[in-house]
């Protein structure tokens, strides 16, 4: 089952049309998969934060985000990693093709937010990559869990893997700033300016810290 043949529909005989049909209707039960994976860490996600509020206390969760990865963008991904372009090779090898970002008031709710989602019994960690502790060489700093999920169907269980980053909302300012300028810019971005944007990260970071700090003073953490 080949995700190219979705953007080669002009060029598909009559023949080639009942196949088509196939391959699009199991495309989105796949996706719909892992939109009843996000359903599911979101629901969790959302009664950690009601929780919090009974109790009286701040919820470590600012907000959540969602997103589905576009056949095109799954396409790319698999090409530049050198994997097969096909269904079962998409499920397979990407571990993010549904993602959460759990953007945290301050960096110990992230680890909050983290430990609460591990220890779920339906949840199994597959990967941890803490860009807190160890941030990235741009300056980029997030904590990445990738985290295995049941989805129950009418005749079975089938697992999937869903990508959370859990930032600050500092964090999360930086990172969508960065983002958006290495991708308008017409020009690659010179050194002297991914200096200036890892000098941005580093004065964000202390600046989490700070407020962290403030926050215990103050007996809000």
């Amino acid at each position: 089952m080949q995700l190219a043949d979705f953007f080669a529909i002009d060029k598909l005989s009559q023949h080639d049309e009942e196949l088509l049909i196939q391959s699009a209707m199991q495309l989105q039960q796949i996706m719909m998969l892992y939109e009843a994976g996000i359903r599911e860490i979101k629901t969790k996600l959302d009664i950690l934060s009601d929780e919090s509020h009974l109790s009286g206390k701040p919820s470590p969760i600012d907000s959540i985000k969602s997103r589905i990865k576009t056949p095109r963008s799954i396409i790319n991904k698999l090409k530049r990693r050198g994997y097969p372009i096909s269904l079962q090779s998409m499920m397979e090898n990407l571990n993010d093709i549904g993602g959460i970002r759990v953007i945290c008031p301050f960096i110990e709710d992230i680890y909050t937010v983290a430990d609460m989602l591990i220890r779920q019994d339906d949840l199994t960690l597959i990967e941890r990559k803490d860009y807190i502790e160890n941030p990235k060489p741009n300056g980029y700093r997030s904590l990445h869990l990738i985290l295995q999920v049941p989805i129950f169907l009418s005749d079975r269980t089938q697992p999937v893997r869903i990508e959370l980053q859990l930032r600050t909302i500092a964090m999360d300012f930086w990172a969508s700033l960065e983002h958006q300028l290495r991708y308008k810019a017409d020009v690659e971005v010179p050194a002297r300016i991914s200096d200036d944007l890892k000098a941005c990260a580093d004065v964000i970071a202390a600046t989490d810290e700070e407020m962290q700090r403030i926050a215990k003073e103050l007996h809000v953490l």
